[in-house]
């Protein structure tokens, strides 16, 4: 199973950060490789490959809440509280810390 989410910086659309089959990716999209914009992270220096991982990104985790106010969110979101991606699909859509949303794809 695919999920995928578009991952903007200061509104400039950077590329995509998606879920297969239990692995994360995270890869720029080509237009923003291009442009003199920075990197949204020294853990995600620009380049063409994709960055892969077993586990969510620390960078990406770090836009959740934490405590009692992740409780609430799962809870009234119906997510489960060791469903990362999930949480942050449905919560880090605005308003985060540091510029950078994470959009849900509804392909």
């Amino acid at each position: 199973m695919k999920r995928e989410a578009k991952v903007f910086f200061n509104e400039n659309y950077v590329g995509t950060l998606s879920k297969v089959d239990g692995e994360y990716l995270f890869q720029y999209d080509d237009e923003y490789l291009q442009s003199d914009l920075p990197p949204i992270s020294l853990s995600f220096p620009k380049q063409k490959e994709a960055f892969k991982s077993n586990v969510l990104f620390p960078f990406f985790f770090g836009l959740l809440s934490e405590g009692e106010n992740k409780e609430l969110q799962c809870r009234s979101l119906k997510i489960d509280e060791n469903d990362f991606f999930s949480l942050l699909l449905k919560t880090a859509n605005n308003d985060t810390i540091g510029g950078v949303r994470v959009v849900e794809n509804e392909n």
